[in-house]
């Protein structure tokens, strides 16, 4: 039995339509469910908590962009979690990277790291802010004289 070629591209396009279109919601899917995790709430609250990291950012508003599942910093297992998320403001972008533990007693996710990692090369600890934003130039400005740049 002969099945004429228009038949089969037919059916290679509605195959290949189908699996973008089933891949493209679990993709969307996924970034949701993290989205609504405790430990992804508790990294964005602090970050948006902290004045010094708004202001670099120049935020708001604050974008928070998906995280990229093929990134091996990204791991959750169901006691700790581990995550690079991408966000930006008005004036740049960077990443927000955060672990958080699982506490059996409580069965609440704590926040253990938060820190933003501004393009730029600024780096500000979210769990220990600093006061204001001439603190962290001085800071990057003391890095790049250790590195032997400003020599």
């Amino acid at each position: 039995m002969r099945i004429p070629t228009s038949k089969l591209q037919h059916l290679a396009i509605f195959t290949t339509v189908l699996t973008g279109g089933g891949i493209g919601t679990m993709y969307y899917l996924m970034q949701k469910q993290f989205s609504k995790a405790d430990f992804y709430k508790l990294a964005l609250q602090k970050l948006e908590a902290c004045p010094v990291a708004m202001e670099w950012l120049g935020c708001p508003p604050l974008k928070v962009h998906n995280i990229h599942l093929n990134d091996r910093t990204n791991r959750i297992d169901g006691q700790t979690a581990q995550l690079k998320i991408p966000v930006s403001g008005s004036k740049t972008g960077g990443y927000l990277y955060m672990s958080s533990v699982r506490d059996p007693d409580a069965n609440a996710w704590r926040l253990k790291q938060a820190v933003l990692k501004i393009r730029e090369g600024a780096t500000i600890n979210l769990l220990d802010p600093p006061a204001a934003v001439a603190q962290v130039q001085e800071t990057d400005a003391q890095k790049e004289l250790d590195k032997g740049y400003w020599s």
